[in-house]
Order: structure tokens, then C-alpha cells, then sequence
């Protein structure tokens, strides 16, 4: 099962290796990793997804904690939650398949970002499954380079990640 897990962690340098070396060094596999400042210039957010079993990620929170720079962390599987997905498509285009591409990118709520005499690159976000979908929807042949950031996400309500 994907679990999103969210950690805030200390601005400092090394600490990205030390999540990173702790995969590493149990076989773990991370997904996709998103790393940025917070409203505290001290703490950085970062944003891991990984897959396992209850018990593999109940084992990664437990590491994940007894790293120092790890002020706290939450599994946002645990609770209801939004998460979106960056993406950016580069796409062949010709004279014909031009308006094609553009009512493609408008179904899916895409924004046409860069265009040449030959390409569009396509700028969409939402949930992992409407971006695979928009990819689906394209001629494969066209596509050039696609670009995602793995999904990053945050808890509704009054629940938060912070200290």
C-alpha cells in the first residue's frame, strides 16, 4: 500500500542523506521525495511516499523518529487527506493536431505553458490517476518528455503537521 508520509524536519545541511541513508541502508524504496522551506525558516517539510506493508511502514516511522534532525512526522494514510501531483508533458504537435491537444489539455483542467512551431508543454496537477489518464489519452508516438513530482499532500481540517 502507498503511504504519503510527511515529516518535518531541521533546516540544516545532511539531512536529507540521513532520510535517504536510512532507506538505503533497510531496503526501503522511496517513490518520490519533495523537500521546501515552511513558515519556519528552521524546519523544512518534506515529503516522502513509499509502499509496504503496515508493518514496514510502521518500522520506517519508527526510524524515521529516532533520527535527531526529525522534530515530527505523520503518515497522512492515516487520516483524510488531499494530495496532488505535478506534471509537465512535452508534446509533438503538427498544424492538425494542434487543436487536439489543446481541447485534451482543457478536459483535463491543463494549462499550455510553452508552445514552439512544433511542441506544447502542458502544465496539469491533481491526483497521480488523472495525470496517468491524460497521458493515456495522448498518442504515445507525440510525447517528448514527461516530468512529475510524486505526489505530496496535507490533512484537512484542523489537523496539521507542525509543532
Amino acid at each position: 500500500m502507498k503511504h504519503i508520509i510527511s515529516i518535518l524536519i531541521e533546516n540544516e545541511s545532511g539531512a536529507l542523506s540521513r532520510v535517504a541513508g536510512l532507506f538505503s541502508a533497510r531496503g526501503y524504496n522511496i517513490e518520490s521525495l519533495t523537500v521546501a522551506p515552511t513558515e519556519d525558516p528552521s524546519l523544512s517539510r518534506m515529503t516522502l511516499v513509499t509502499w509496504g506493508s503496515d508493518d514496514i511502514i510502521e518500522q520506517i516511522t519508527k526510524q524515521l523518529n529516532k533520527l535527531i534532525d526529525v522534530v515530527k512526522l505523520i503518515d497522512l494514510e492515516d487520516f483524510v487527506h488531499i494530495e496532488r501531483e505535478l506534471m509537465m508533458v512535452k508534446i509533438k504537435t503538427t498544424e492538425h493536431t494542434r487543436e487536439e491537444i489543446r481541447s485534451l489539455a482543457a478536459i483535463f483542467r491543463g494549462k499550455i505553458i510553452d508552445v514552439t512551431p512544433t511542441t506544447y508543454v502542458v502544465e496539469m496537477t491533481g491526483p497521480s490517476s488523472k495525470l496517468d489518464a491524460f497521458i493515456a489519452a495522448i498518442d504515445g508516438d507525440t510525447i517528448i518528455e514527461v516530468v512529475r513530482s510524486g505526489p505530496t499532500g496535507i490533512s484537512r481540517g484542523e489537523k496539521g503537521l507542525h509543532l
